[in-house]
């Protein structure tokens, strides 16, 4: 079973935003109440929170009533998985690795309830049914595939609400139309590069409205604490982070897309990002180009598609020649590879997607797709690339190096 998640946008009006506010607050309540009741008994590993919620509902029927019942236990079902993370966090932290084991907190606000089995359809007309809150409009931009499972209703930081399906569809089995493979190096100065020499700008989507995202946020930073109009200040800024998010979603996927529809086995590298971003002069570069969302793009969708992603360990992609393996310094500042040993004169990155591409066909690949693994490598032809461009010799400016298996 492959389960995909639609989200599409909500237009609720004053009285369904009063409803749904106040059924986050009362899931909050009913989150703290159990957390507190739970401290006491949490050494013995076992919690029936669903008990706890009904004693609540007798107790106070009127109020907890508000709010659809399989909603109210979701809340529960969502406190024993952290209490079951709590405890594997535990085990884990015995066994040697380092991490923090995290007890459950007590939550300040809830931002999105989920209906888990019923309590909502959908109405002709876009319009979304939902038990305790009415019909809410909803804009069907696409439609759904699949037999829908749950429904959860979040609001985010701009006021904005939106509903998502996840959706339970039957796996297919897919052959890719195209048996072209390529290799990929990801960067700042340019957002990727293929081993056939072909370059992606990046669009540095965040720099662009910084100008912008600046001003809003001087604006907030003069307004009165607590009043209304640092609100409404607030919002403008959160509006705008939401617009450059999805400038930078909407980039991804199409780049995604296109890349897994155009080549059947994609060779990566397998970047430790949280690592990359303590250095505080390319954090922010980094954080803007979204390497690890659009590595997690083309995986699921190369799968999808039919063909495979591969991720090769980074170490000397750099810093060793793609045509005679000889290494040599490369600082940042030095952006053409020019090898001593052999003649090879191209640009680092186009050499550092040569070496993901060599590396993945030689066997040094760490992670795989999870699905749809090969037992063995690709039938790989060689081949004398038609881009000239893609790398020169400094004997034989005029004559195209050999791109082996680049070509298209």
């Amino acid at each position: 079973m492959v389960v995909r998640t639609y989200k599409f946008r909500l237009y609720p009006n004053e009285k369904q935003q009063k409803k749904l506010l106040q059924n986050f607050r009362i899931c909050k309540e009913v989150y703290n109440s159990l957390l507190a009741e739970s401290r006491k008994l949490w050494t013995t590993r076992r919690f029936d929170f669903n008990l706890l919620v009904k004693d609540m509902k007798i107790t106070c029927p009127k109020y907890y009533s508000r709010a659809y019942s399989q909603v109210l236990q979701n809340v529960s079902d969502r406190l024993t998985k952290s209490f079951m993370n709590f405890f594997r966090r535990i085990k884990e932290k015995k066994s040697g690795k380092k991490l923090k084991v995290g007890f459950p907190r007590f939550k300040s606000r809830i931002i999105s309830i989920t209906y888990p089995q019923s309590g909502f359809r959908i109405i002709k007309g876009n319009r979304l049914y939902a038990s305790k809150i009415g019909n809410l409009p909803v804009k069907l931009h696409r439609v759904m595939k699949g037999k829908i499972k749950t429904m959860t209703l979040k609001r985010n930081n701009a006021n904005q609400w939106f509903a998502y399906f996840t959706c339970e569809t039957e796996k297919k089995k897919t052959k890719h139309c195209f048996k072209k493979y390529v290799g990929i190096d990801v960067g700042i100065e340019s957002f990727a590069v293929f081993s056939n020499g072909e370059l992606i700008d990046n669009p540095k989507h965040l720099f662009k409205s910084e100008q912008k995202l600046k001003k809003f946020q001087r604006k907030l930073s003069r307004k009165k604490k607590k009043s209304n109009n640092r609100k409404i200040a607030r919002i403008k800024v959160a509006r705008q982070y939401n617009n450059i998010v999805n400038q930078r979603q909407d980039f991804l996927h199409k780049l995604s897309n296109k890349i897994t529809k155009s080549y059947s086995f994609i060779a990566v590298e397998n970047l430790t990002i949280t690592n990359m971003v303590k250095n505080h002069c390319f954090a922010k570069h980094i954080n803007d180009a979204s390497w690890g969302t659009f590595i997690q793009m083309l995986s699921y969708k190369a799968v999808a598609c039919g063909g495979q992603l591969v991720k090769v360990n980074p170490r000397g992609t750099t810093t060793n020649c793609s045509n005679c393996g000889s290494k040599q310094e490369m600082p940042l500042s030095t952006r053409i590879y020019d090898c001593p040993n052999c003649g090879l004169v191209l640009h680092r990155d186009v050499n550092s997607a040569r070496n993901i591409f060599d590396y993945s066909r030689a066997g040094q690949a760490r992670t795989y797709t999870p699905v749809d693994r090969f037992a063995h490598a690709f039938p790989f032809s060689r081949k004398v690339s038609k881009l000239e461009e893609a790398g020169t010799t400094r004997d034989e400016p005029s004559k195209a190096t050999d791109a082996g298996s680049h070509a298209l």
